[in-house]
């Protein structure tokens, strides 16, 4: 399937990782289930995905004052980093995000803007044979804001050296989309038909 895309003069794309340029929501969901066990805390499937797009200190703190707990942010975001990193072989491109990067990559500059931390990005992109393609990383802790805040879009096209207006967002998540409309930048929805974790490791 080919994505449309909005037209316009763009100079630079912005793809969000999770869920828009890796299929990797199903492998973040074992992981934070793991992690959370730990902890004695619940974290349904259906709550992680509408929480799409929010960073991993945030998800924590959430569900620290949904469930009146006390969970060290530092120490459930490595435990959950480490479960994810061990399921990284199992890890896919999405297609037709795919296509779009390998056709352009050279024309225009292209940032990654994450909710996730750092290593757990680099460590996806490296897994597919990306990290090359991409001239600039906003990560978790990067910036004080999460979406649906512009903050980190905008230090994104910052860092590209590309004014908001001329920047080309892909997101899966309405928080992404609404972080970027919020940055005076075009967006694209990357839709896909949601896979339950518990089929990704069958």
């Amino acid at each position: 399937m080919k994505l449309q895309l909005p037209t316009g003069t763009f100079k630079a794309y912005l793809f969000d990782c999770d869920g828009t340029i890796v299929d990797s929501m199903p492998l973040h969901y074992l992981a934070w289930s793991k992690a959370l066990a730990e902890q004695q805390c619940e974290f349904s499937e259906d709550l992680f995905y509408a929480w799409g797009g929010v960073s991993v200190a945030e998800v924590i703190q959430r569900l620290n004052k949904q469930q009146g707990l006390n969970m060290s942010v530092e120490e459930v975001s490595n435990r959950k980093e480490s479960f994810y990193l061990e399921n990284l072989p199992r890890l896919k491109a999405i297609p037709e995000v795919l296509e779009v990067i390998e056709a352009n990559y050279g024309r225009i500059p292209f940032a990654v803007v994450s909710g996730s931390m750092r290593e757990s990005v680099t460590a996806s992109l490296t897994t597919l044979g990306l990290l090359d393609r991409f001239d600039a990383l906003v990560c978790a802790g990067e910036y004080q804001k999460g979406k649906p805040d512009p903050e980190a879009f905008l230090l994104a096209a910052t860092k590209l050296g590309v004014a908001p207006e001329f920047c080309l967002v892909f997101e899966d998540a309405d928080m992404g989309i609404q972080a970027a409309t919020a940055a005076g930048m075009a967006s694209v929805k990357i839709v896909q038909t949601r896979q339950k974790a518990s089929e990704s490791v069958r």
